[in-house]
Parts: structure tokens; C-alpha cells; sequence
């Protein structure tokens, strides 16, 4: 969209080259976790550890990058978002590439949970964070457009990785896509810029009188021990808790379930794609119309959709089924996730986005450690994945409930730009 560059000059606003880079991050980085489903069932084929163990894998995952969210948030905030996707680049590309040596159970944990989940930290908050400090009237939209790119991953990735470990093994395909990851990742950070404000820029493009050396002018957000002792952040926290606590069980065992449903495996990794596809959609539909609707009757329509879509899992029995259940919890979870960071940025302003996103989602994103340990868990004593559904469902009730009492706190003074 044309607007103002540096220095005033006529031409593409430098912040959709932002949400670009932060695309395409972001389709690297969730394409090769939301392959581990696919993984998963070769790990289990070739080592024959239990389901509980093996998901105990990724929980620890989620829980290490959800809590170092906190870190990355703060350090991009200090040092920009290069120096901090860079070094997350190489740490997950390395873990990635060091699972192809795994032999024993312990391993995994070390190299995938732990190695390759600090580097997935760097993904997430640091890209949507920064792409909100660029934008104010197109928030929405513009994280939308750039966490899209995690879907469109998670839609392309597992039929690759079905390919890649049917035609080559999953030891050289954990190769591939750790060094694809680790070079992708260290090239697109150059193109990240920390705020509008480095360029002579205001979010949207607007000039700033003077230029980059003129005054910053930034709005005066909330600090992060401001905005801890408001209502407003536990419930937020409360909110995002409660849905992210289920939220990475479809992704983990939605193609285990298939398979012991008698479908094919190229058929059963599909249904991970097809919940990527929807969550790109649900991104960029729900982003867009945050900006209209306004965040929270969003994010209420996205929580909704999510716990029929959990409904629809604890039901179904065939391929269609399945499909219908994948492509509503899609939808809804990549809105949900989307709506996060740029309602952070609404209720506490941009300068500490990074820093705020970081803190909560170490605190609410780290709870989703516990869904796939305890779906696994439920699996190995009940035989189904019926009981951990329901309890999926009942976790985003709770989320809306919480939902219902959240408003944003009393704005804060904001000067303008001299």
C-alpha cells in the first residue's frame, strides 16, 4: 500500500515489508513444529515408546518456548527483532537437525524440547509484536497477514514431511528441515526493523516531521509493572490460559487418532493441513474484522467456534467427519492466536508490546504444555481420545466466561509526536 518512506518520500510503507519477513518467519518455524505430529507416528513405529512418553516430548516444547516468550518479548524490545530471530533461527534449525542422531527417549526432550523450543521462542512474539508496533488503524489485518504465514506452515508442511520421511527416512528429514530453518530464518531476520519510529515513520506510514533524528515520538504505553497490577492482565491471562490449554492436542494427536481410526497415513497427515488452511483463513477473515468489530466480539466468535470444533472431535468416527471438526478448530485457533498480540497492543500501547505479549504468554502460552501430555495420558488408559475432548470444550467455556468481565484499563495519556 503506498505511503510515506524514509525521510518523507513517496512509496511502499517499509511496515509491510515487516509483516512480509514476519510471514514468512513464521511459515518456517510453524511449518516444521506442526510436522511432529507426522513424526510422531515414526518415532512410535521405530521405538515403540508410548504415546504419553513421546508427547511428554512436545509438552515440554510448548512449555520452554511458551516461558522464554517472556525473555524473547524483552529482548526484542531492547535489541530489536534481528539479533533475537537470528539467534532463535539457529537454535531451532540445530535441534532440529541434532534429532536426526535421537536413540533414546531422554534425547528428544533435550534436543526438541528444550534446544529446538528456545529457538521456536523467538518465532512467535517477537515477529507479531513487532508487526503491531507498526500499525495502529490496520492492527488486525496486518498481524493477521503475518501470523497467516504460520498456517499456510502448518498447511504445507506435514504432507512434506510425509515425503521426505517415506522417500528419504525421518533422520534425513529431520536434516532437511533443520537446515532449511536455520538458513531461512538468519536471512529474513535482516529485514525486521524494531518500530516506524526508526525509520522517520508513525504506525500506517505517516511521517514524522524531521525524520528518523527527530524526536521519537512514541506513545506512552503501559510499562509492564504498570500494566501487572490491572484487572485487565489477569483476565487477559485468564482468557488465553484457559484456551491455550487444549489448543495443541489437534496438532499432536489428530493424526495418531486418524490413523487408529483405520485412515490411511498420507490421508490422515492431510487433516493437519486442512486445519492449517482454515487457521490461515481464520487469520486473516477474523484480523480484518477485529478492525471493524472491534477485538474482543472477535476473539469471543473465535473462542466459540473453538470449543464446538472440540465437540466435533470428541464425536467423529470417519475421514469427514474429522475434516469438519479440523477445518472449524482451524479457523478458529488461528484467529484466536492472532487476535492475542494485537489486542496486547490495544489495551497497553506498542512501547512494551513485545515485552507485555511476552509475559503473558509465558504465563497463559506455557499451560498448553499440559494438553498433549494429558490427552496421551487419557489415550493410554481409556483406549479413545473422547474424555480429553470434552475437557478441550469445557476449557473454552471457561476462556468465554472470563472473556464476558475483560475491558482494556483507562487509556493512558499518549502526547503527540512533536
Amino acid at each position: 500500500m503506498p505511503a510515506a518512506s524514509p525521510g518523507g518520500r513517496p512509496g511502499l510503507f517499509y511496515g509491510w515489508t515487516v509483516v512480509a519477513a514476519a510471514f514468512l518467519v513464521l511459515f518456517m518455524a510453524y511449518g516444521t513444529q506442526y510436522a511432529f505430529g507426522v513424526f510422531f507416528a515414526a518415532l512410535v513405529g521405530e521405538f515403540g515408546w508410548s504415546r504419553a512418553s513421546l508427547s511428554g516430548v512436545f509438552s515440554l516444547y510448548a512449555f520452554v518456548y511458551a516461558a522464554f516468550a517472556l525473555a524473547a518479548g524483552r529482548l526484542t524490545d531492547r535489541w530489536g527483532p534481528r539479533a533475537v530471530i537470528s539467534v532463535g533461527g539457529a537454535l531451532l534449525g540445530i535441534g532440529l537437525t541434532l534429532m536426526s542422531r535421537v536413540s533414546a527417549l531422554w534425547q528428544p526432550y533435550l534436543l526438541y524440547g528444550t534446544v529446538a523450543a528456545l529457538g521456536m521462542s523467538t518465532a512467535y512474539v517477537p515477529c507479531n509484536a513487532t508487526v503491531a508496533k507498526w500499525f495502529t488503524r490496520r492492527r488486525g489485518i496486518a498481524v493477521g497477514l503475518a501470523s497467516a504465514g504460520g498456517s499456510l506452515g502448518t498447511f504445507a508442511f506435514p504432507p512434506i514431511a510425509h515425503v521426505l520421511v517415506s522417500r528419504l527416512g525421518w533422520r534425513w528429514a529431520y536434516v532437511v528441515f533443520g537446515a532449511a530453518v536455520l538458513l531461512a530464518l538468519n536471512v529474513l531476520a535482516l529485514l525486521m526493523r524494531r518500530d516506524p519510529e526508526t525509520m522517520g515513520l508513525r504506525p500506517d506510514g505517516e511521517p514524522i516531521p524531521g525524520g528518523a533524528g527527530h524526536s521519537r515520538g512514541r506513545a506512552r504505553g503501559w510499562t509492564v509493572g504498570q500494566a501487572v497490577r490491572t484487572r485487565a492482565f489477569w483476565l487477559l491471562y485468564g482468557v488465553f490460559a484457559a484456551t491455550w490449554i487444549p489448543v495443541f492436542i489437534p496438532l499432536v494427536h489428530l493424526v495418531p487418532m486418524a490413523r487408529g481410526l483405520g485412515i490411511a497415513p498420507l490421508l490422515a497427515t492431510t487433516l493437519v493441513s486442512a486445519l492449517g488452511a482454515s487457521a490461515m483463513v481464520g487469520r486473516l477473515a477474523m484480523g480484518a474484522a477485529s478492525d471493524r468489530i472491534g477485538r474482543r466480539s472477535a476473539l469471543a466468535l473465535a473462542l466459540a467456534l473453538q470449543a464446538a470444533a472440540f465437540l466435533g472431535f470428541a464425536q467423529a468416527r470417519d475421514l469427514p467427519a474429522l475434516y469438519a471438526s479440523s477445518l472449524v478448530f482451524g479457523f478458529a485457533y488461528g484467529a484466536a492466536s492472532t487476535l492475542f498480540t494485537a489486542t496486547v497492543a490495544d489495551f497497553f500501547g506498542r512501547e512494551q508490546a513485545a515485552s507485555l505479549a511476552g509475559l503473558l504468554f509465558a504465563l497463559a502460552g506455557s499451560m498448553g504444555a499440559c494438553g498433549p501430555f494429558a490427552a496421551g495420558f487419557i489415550y493410554d488408559r481409556a483406549g479413545d481420545y473422547r474424555l480429553a475432548w470434552w475437557l478441550s470444550a469445557g476449557c473454552n467455556a471457561v476462556a468465554l466466561g472470563l472473556l464476558a468481565f475483560t475491558r482494556a484499563p483507562a487509556p493512558r495519556d499518549e502526547p503527540a509526536a512533536a
